[in-house]
């Protein structure tokens, strides 16, 4: 596309922590599109921890890895982190992700069961509702204007899920 249309500007990552019960987004990390989505599981952690009690951390294969395991479980938090297919048992730095690669590649249904690893479903469809609410757009031509505007659009969509009667 920027070939195409000589756009000089990248895209924005929206990185978002939703609330699996309220659908409600409890932190956001607005990035440029080179940043992993695993590199933000930390700062999105900190800041819910901050407001609220967090006890399970759910994300997809994007955010396995050693340092995001060891960083949960320092926290006291339950990984429901599906891993790599192909990944390895032993534990090389990292025990508890080593108990969900064996867990997962044991009985996958039944680490989706125990973890209730379709809640994770929450960020999907809290994204689905911001693009269709405001567009998967930014009118801002600065960085710093493009990350206030998306935090502007979650937190008006944090007022509309509290307004719906049936929290989402």
């Amino acid at each position: 596309m920027r070939k195409k249309w000589k756009v000089k500007r990248g895209y924005l990552k929206i990185h978002l922590a939703v609330d699996a019960r309220s659908k409600q987004a409890v932190s956001m990390e607005v990035t440029e599109e080179t940043v992993s989505d695993g590199s933000q599981t930390e700062p999105l952690v900190q800041q819910a921890m901050a407001k609220n009690d967090v006890g399970r951390a759910y994300g997809d294969g994007a955010y396995d890895s050693r340092a995001n395991f060891n960083f949960l479980a320092a926290n006291g938090i339950d990984p429901a982190i599906k891993v790599r297919k192909n990944a390895s048992r032993k534990a090389k730095g990292s025990y508890a992700r080593k108990v969900e690669v064996i867990a997962q590649q044991t009985d996958l249904e039944g680490w989706k069961k125990e973890k209730a690893y379709g809640d994770r479903w929450a960020v999907e469809g809290a994204f689905s509702c911001i693009k269709r609410i405001f567009g998967e757009y930014v009118s801002a031509k600065k960085f710093v204007n493009m990350a206030k505007e998306m935090a502007t659009k979650v937190s008006l969509y944090n007022l509309f899920m509290r307004m719906t009667p049936h929290g989402g």
